[in-house]
C-alpha cells in the first residue's frame, strides 16, 4: 500500500459475515486465528456499550469500559474455555470495570462551588426524564439490573443469575419485587392492563 493512503473502510463488519458461534469462535481464538477475536468484538461491543453506559451514565466512560472488557477478554487466550452465554461472562467483567470507572471519574469532579457556577451560567434547559424512566430510577439497582438483564438484554433467568453470580431465587424475587412496583406505579400500570 502506498505511504499516505488508508486501506478502504469495510462495508460490513466481520460478525455479519461470520456464522460460527461464540464457542466456535472462542475455539478458533484458542488455535491462534486472530481474525475470530475481531468477529466476537463486532458483535458484542455494542452490547457491551450498553451495559456500560447503564452502570457509568456516561457514553464517554461507557467506551472507556469496552476497551478495558475487551482488553481483559484478550488476556483470557490462550486457554480461555467458555461455560455459558459469552453476555455471562462479560456481565461482571462489565460491571466492576463500569464501577472502577464511575468512581475514578467522581475524584476528579468539581467542588460544589464549581458546579453552582456552572449551572448558573448554562442556559440549555435540562430534558425532562420520561415517567418510565422514573419508575425505573426510583426501583432499588438490584431489582433495576434484573430488569434490564432480562428485558432489555435478553438474558435467561438462570444466565442473570449466573452473572450477578446470586441463586435463582433470589432474581426471582428481584424481578417479581420490581415488577410488583412497575404495576402498582401509577405512571407504569397501564403497561399491565393491555
Amino acid at each position: 500500500m502506498p505511504a499516505g493512503t488508508l486501506p478502504e473502510a469495510r462495508v460490513e463488519a466481520p460478525d455479519q459475515l461470520d456464522s460460527r458461534s461464540d464457542l466456535q469462535l472462542i475455539a478458533a481464538i484458542n488455535a491462534g486465528d486472530a481474525a475470530a477475536f475481531e468477529v466476537l468484538y463486532f458483535r458484542h461491543r455494542d452490547w457491551v456499550v450498553s451495559l456500560a453506559c447503564r452502570f457509568t451514565g456516561s457514553e464517554d466512560l461507557a467506551l472507556d469500559v469496552m476497551q478495558e472488557t475487551f482488553l481483559y477478554f484478550l488476556r483470557k487466550f490462550p486457554g480461555f474455555r467458555l461455560t455459558a452465554n459469552l453476555k455471562t461472562f462479560f456481565y461482571p467483567a462489565v460491571k466492576n470495570l463500569s464501577i472502577a470507572a464511575r468512581r475514578k471519574a467522581q475524584r476528579y469532579q468539581s467542588s460544589e462551588a464549581e458546579q453552582v457556577f456552572l449551572e448558573s451560567v448554562a442556559d440549555a434547559p435540562q430534558p425532562k426524564p420520561n415517567e418510565l424512566g422514573q419508575v425505573l430510577a426510583n426501583l432499588p439497582e438490584e431489582q433495576r439490573e434484573a430488569l434490564w438483564l432480562r428485558f432489555v438484554d435478553g438474558l435467561s433467568l438462570t444466565e442473570i443469575a449466573e452473572a450477578m453470580a446470586i441463586p435463582l431465587g433470589t432474581v426471582k424475587s428481584r424481578m417479581h419485587n420490581a415488577l410488583a412496583t412497575l404495576r402498582t406505579d401509577e405512571r407504569t400500570k397501564d403497561f399491565f392492563e393491555r
